[in-house]
């Protein structure tokens, strides 16, 4: 049981640090996490990857809140490119939630690294997100690109508990904005996701057993992340914007690759 906390802990912190730099909020980092110390503690069976993906969306929406608030008080919010895509973003968020209780554990799993291979593939192969897109003047989203768009967002994030950064830093990036311009409209953006993704989880009927659950929501392990996460948010805030745009870039399709390893490596 130490070991697990100090495990959370840990990551908690390295969620903090994925939440400034990368508009992550912890998804990509607390799913691997909480599937693997549920697997090796009793009781969490088949429900181990949606009690991680429920677990991941409530500790996203503490992250992504806080992270937000300090992007906004720095001046780093662009309202255009918040709103209205976040309204679509929640409606889509909310379908995708109830279809993810509906998902099995394996199915879960695969969609998990399915998505992670595309993206890091999509972000190296097609031209404007390593190194030109911030070079030209920023364009606005299109119409189709905030409905459907934003729709599509919400709908693979919430089943898949990622927040919906690794669609919406991109999708900024070769609107022209700059990483860190990017990388802080990904957590707003992500709350609406979070938000939904844990109301249907918390209500949701469940096998999953143990204390401290809500639901599908691991209260413990969540509290244990944000113990870890919360004071890094506050420290990593402060150097974001002094990181050179091209280092940021790769640096974000590297940590995607790191992960895909590491499910590959313990099976998730």
């Amino acid at each position: 049981m130490l070991t697990s906390s100090f495990t959370l802990l840990l990551f908690g912190c390295l969620t903090g640090i994925t939440t400034v730099f990368f508009g992550f909020g912890g998804g990509f980092i607390t799913v691997p996490v909480v599937y693997g110390v549920l697997t090796v503690t009793a009781g969490s069976g088949a429900d181990a990857m949606h009690v991680a993906v429920a677990t991941s969306a409530a500790v996203m929406v503490v992250n992504a809140a806080a992270a937000a608030l300090a992007q906004w008080r720095q001046g780093r919010l662009r309202g255009a490119y918040v709103w209205p895509l976040a309204a679509f973003i929640t409606i889509g968020a909310t379908a995708g939630s109830f279809a993810a209780t509906l998902v099995g554990g394996t199915a879960l799993r695969l969609l998990f690294g399915a998505y992670l291979l595309v993206t890091i593939t999509d972000s190296l192969v097609r031209k404007g997100f390593l190194s030109t897109a911030h070079q030209m003047r920023p364009k606005p989203l299109g119409r189709a690109t905030t409905t459907l768009g934003g729709v599509g967002i919400g709908l693979v994030a919430a089943v898949l508990g990622v927040g919906g950064s690794v669609m919406t830093v991109p999708l900024l990036r070769r609107r022209g904005l700059s990483m860190a311009e990017a990388t802080a409209m990904a957590n707003p953006l992500s709350v609406p996701v979070a938000v939904a993704a844990t109301l249907v989880y918390a209500l949701a009927p469940t096998t999953a057993t143990g204390t401290g659950r809500l639901g599908y929501v691991d209260l413990t392990a969540g509290v244990t992340l944000l113990v870890g996460s919360l004071p890094t948010i506050a420290v990593a805030r402060r150097v974001t914007g002094r990181v050179p745009d091209r280092v940021h870039s790769v640096a974000y399709v590297v940590l995607l690759l790191v992960v895909l390893i590491v499910m590959a490596v313990v099976g998730l």
